[in-house]
């Protein structure tokens, strides 16, 4: 295992340089979402409506948690939702997806496909509390604390699960 620092926009050889099992510490722009608004985001990205709303995906990060008063902390990224917008948000440039719980094969092998990795963070929302700068809504207002959210983050931890086909939950 490696340590390695991530700056967002991640570049494909910041991708390229990472193996399971690595801990990231992640810093910059973020954003969040889950259920309610993945599916959502996933569309705009199909349709093109994504195109002036200053959501910049391309070596970005999402994260598979909601915003609320309380902070935040990591859902299960096999969600039927969730998981179903990783192949395509990778596709329109996500370079890292973060959540907890095992992705079934195919959405690894999407994630190779894309260039693009899972890590898993901790359930730790004290810690990413203090870790976060800034907090914004922008898109899907109506959703509430699962309105998609911009963070900015200084050293998010994490641990990359999936990358280059192979997952950290594989026997």
């Amino acid at each position: 295992m490696t340590v390695k620092h991530l700056t967002t926009p991640i570049s494909d050889a910041d991708i390229a340089a990472l193996e399971v099992g690595d801990m990231v510490y992640i810093s910059g722009e973020i954003y969040c979402g889950r259920d309610a608004v993945l599916p959502k985001i996933v569309r705009m990205t199909e349709d093109g409506s994504i195109a002036g709303t200053g959501i910049q995906l391309e070596g970005g990060v999402i994260f598979h948690t909601a915003v609320s008063p309380a902070g935040v902390g990591p859902t299960s990224s096999n969600k039927l939702e969730i998981e179903a917008s990783i192949a395509p948000l990778s596709k329109a440039g996500i370079r890292l997806h973060l959540g907890k719980g095992a992705l079934h094969s195919e959405t690894v092998d999407a994630l190779g496909k894309y260039h693009a990795v899972y890590a898993v963070i901790p359930p730790v929302t004290a810690l990413l509390g203090a870790l976060t700068q800034e907090q914004k809504v922008v898109a899907f207002p109506e959703e509430g604390m699962e309105a998609f959210h911009s963070l900015k983050v200084k050293d998010y931890p994490a641990i990359i699960a999936a990358a280059h086909g192979r997952s950290i939950y594989d026997d």
